[in-house]
């Protein structure tokens, strides 16, 4: 089965965005591991994060801290877009994800669904919260999933 995976690297905060998203989207970890741990261990300082896997909902998100010296400059250019179809979860992530952060597009009802809003994270990472009306989105029940969108 192919699947694509969106990957964050971060500023050297992945640490802090492990332990936002598992409050913010009840995110459960998979696996970690840090520089230091690793066999490239002179990637960076030994408490970055080197790999980081995520389970959020159906869908998986890995993290890393970003060991290249241009990384604290740039930003990035995916957003991750969660689709379910319950108006009050939507609106719980929403407000979760915003919390700290840059309300970009207010959740609100749109001509293409219950509720739609977009918002950068304290982490600068894009969302966008997508809640269809009954199974419009084609996820199951509440649970929400996450796609990279460019």
């Amino acid at each position: 089965m192919l699947a694509v995976n969106p990957y964050i690297a971060f500023k050297g905060n992945c640490r802090q965005a492990i332990e936002f998203y598992k409050t913010a989207l009840g995110a459960e970890v998979l696996f970690t591991q840090t520089v230091g741990e690793s066999p490239m261990s002179n990637m960076g300082p030994a408490t970055n994060i080197m790999h980081c896997t995520m389970k959020v909902g159906d869908s998986t998100i890995m993290m890393c801290d970003d060991p290249r010296p241009e990384a604290a400059t740039g930003d990035g250019n995916i957003s991750l877009a969660i689709g379910l179809n319950d108006p009050g979860r939507a609106a719980q992530l929403f407000g979760s994800l915003a919390d700290g952060g840059l309300v970009i597009m207010p959740l609100a009802k749109t001509y293409w669904a219950e509720a739609f809003g977009m918002v950068t994270d304290k982490f600068g990472v894009k969302w966008m919260i997508n809640c269809g009306a009954g199974g419009d989105v084609g996820t199951e029940a509440s649970e929400p999933t996450v796609s990279g969108v460019m």
